[in-house]
């Protein structure tokens, strides 16, 4: 456990703060928690990265926390009727299938990828949307569905990079010990 590890522990618990402010019908100030855990994560990343703390752990929690942040903003946003739910599935199409990809090739042995430039930018955008949709900035919507496409697209370059990555290592890894014969 290092700080990085812990501060991107405490956006998990920024949630339900987050949920019960919302509620609560501050939705300003519960967009000031979503840039709080924002802030945790860039904070996370620049000292994993700037004091060599990057851990397998990191590059699994960090991720899913952005995931599940923007998971209940998405979830708050629909209940309160802020945006369609068309763009609430697009979503949560594409979050929940990253995370269970993740979740699925990291116990398969598979090696994982911290979360890239295209991600980090997605997660930006995707709190632009959510500051236009809470100040109810005309096309905030559109907007909205526009980040939403943008991260498939993100999607599909994580996944070739994930897939190239793990071709290689497997071709290394055959390469040190030598190909695996039939019926041994």
């Amino acid at each position: 456990m290092n700080l990085p590890n812990l501060l991107t522990i405490s956006r998990f618990f920024l949630i339900p703060v987050y949920l019960y402010i919302f509620y609560a019908g501050y939705t300003k100030l519960a967009f000031l928690v979503v840039v709080l855990a924002g802030i945790t994560d860039i904070a996370d990343g620049y000292i994993a990265r700037k004091r060599n703390l990057v851990t397998q752990m990191g590059i699994m929690l960090d991720p899913l926390a952005d995931k599940l942040m923007m998971i209940a903003v998405i979830i708050s946003l629909l209940s309160s009727g802020m945006i369609p739910w068309l763009a609430a599935a697009a979503f949560f199409i594409r979050d929940i299938g990253m995370i269970a990809g993740s979740a699925f090739f990291h116990f398969r042995g598979k090696q994982t990828l911290p979360a890239n430039a295209m991600g980090k930018l997605t997660t930006v955008l995707y709190y632009l949307a959510v500051l236009l949709i809470l100040f109810h900035v005309p096309y905030a919507t559109e907007y909205l569905a526009a980040v939403i496409l943008f991260s498939f697209v993100t999607s599909i370059i994580y996944v070739a990079q994930f897939n190239s990555v793990n071709r290689k290592t497997r071709r290394l890894s055959t390469e040190e010990t030598g190909p695996v014969k039939k019926g041994s």
